[in-house]
């Protein structure tokens, strides 16, 4: 963290004391509301009614009927994040989007993945993450409005058909500084490398090694302690996918395996420090941090994005040439 008479880490050219370490700007917990409930109707995890599960070395190549179903639920999730990329207005509660985010789910006849699952300190209680700011994920949703000037990472899975759905995104709200144009943008291009670099035939730290070669030539920190996952029948499978170079990392990336890629960079320091709720971490010298996750399937040519959502202009950073 800079000292209080240090250039402010945004860019600003304010001393650190009378910008980002003024009173008020550091995200702190605020009041959340009680769990919002899910119809009997919607087909659950096991985690929604015990509170618990047990893992199972599932296949990291997934069958074509898997494929399919994946496919469809993680449309759904892409569009569900791009309605929620509306809501982010200076005055907007995340509470507000937790709410639409959980009717937007019940509406699909999903379950919202994040809702109940279980952590070190209690199960999650929202069901979408909101992480404003320094939160680097996993932020819960709370009666904090958001304010001109923040930058907010919506998490959104959604579980339907017996398969899970995950994607996530930063946006802007309001009026955002250049330096925080350029950490959100950045992040952005380094998922669009890790995609690329997806393909049959390779280590799983070549995904790692193309996010982090970019991300520190442009001056961004990558996170280590939270990773992209496999996903399919499970949240998360035995398929780890760091977003640096790993050299132990050399699992042979094969068509028909799916899961994450979802970088975290900083404009700081990359390392993270827990809030006593268990799930929020923010980055030890409060830098903003932003990411970008899609779920990927591996065919034979590369790696096809499934959270791709149908109206693409939506969020702008989508729109752009490379991605989708």
């Amino acid at each position: 963290m800079p000292k209080s008479n240090e250039p402010c880490w945004c860019g600003s050219g304010d001393k650190f004391k009378r910008c980002h370490k003024a009173p008020g700007v550091a995200i702190t917990p605020g009041e959340i509301s009680p769990e919002r409930h899910v119809p009997d109707e919607v087909a659950k995890p096991s985690w929604a009614d015990y509170g618990e599960f047990t893992r199972w070395k599932e296949s990291n190549v997934k069958s074509p009927e898997i494929v399919e179903k994946m496919r469809r639920t993680a449309k759904d999730a892409a569009n569900t994040l791009n309605a929620l990329g509306k809501l982010c207005t200076p005055g907007t509660t995340t509470d507000e989007i937790d709410a639409a985010c959980h009717d937007m789910a019940i509406a699909l006849n999903a379950y919202p993945s994040p809702l109940l699952y279980p952590g070190h300190a209690s199960p999650y209680p929202k069901s979408v993450c909101t992480s404003v700011n320094e939160v680097i994920c996993h932020g819960i949703p709370d009666d904090r409005p958001l304010r001109n000037g923040d930058i907010i990472n919506m998490d959104v899975t959604l579980f339907k058909e017996g398969v899970h759905g995950d994607t996530n995104a930063t946006f802007y709200v309001g009026e955002v500084d250049d330096a925080s144009k350029k950490l959100v943008e950045i992040t952005r291009d380094s998922l669009i490398l890790g995609i690329e670099a997806a393909k049959p035939g390779e280590p799983l730290n070549a995904i790692g090694a193309a996010i982090e070669t970019f991300a520190e030539a442009n001056g961004m920190g990558v996170v280590k302690d939270f990773v992209g996952h496999g996903i399919g029948e499970q949240f998360h499978t035995d398929l780890q996918i760091c977003h640096y170079y790993h050299p132990g990392l050399n699992t042979v990336i094969e068509p028909g395996m799916t899961f994450t890629i979802e970088p975290m960079l900083t404009m700081g320091s990359w390392n993270a420090k827990m809030w006593k709720d268990g799930w929020t971490a923010v980055t030890s010298d409060l830098s903003r941090s932003a990411q970008f996750e899609h779920t990927l399937l591996i065919t034979e040519d590369g790696a096809e994005i499934l959270t791709q959502p149908d109206d693409k202009e939506t969020h702008p950073f989508w729109s752009l040439p490379g991605l989708l």
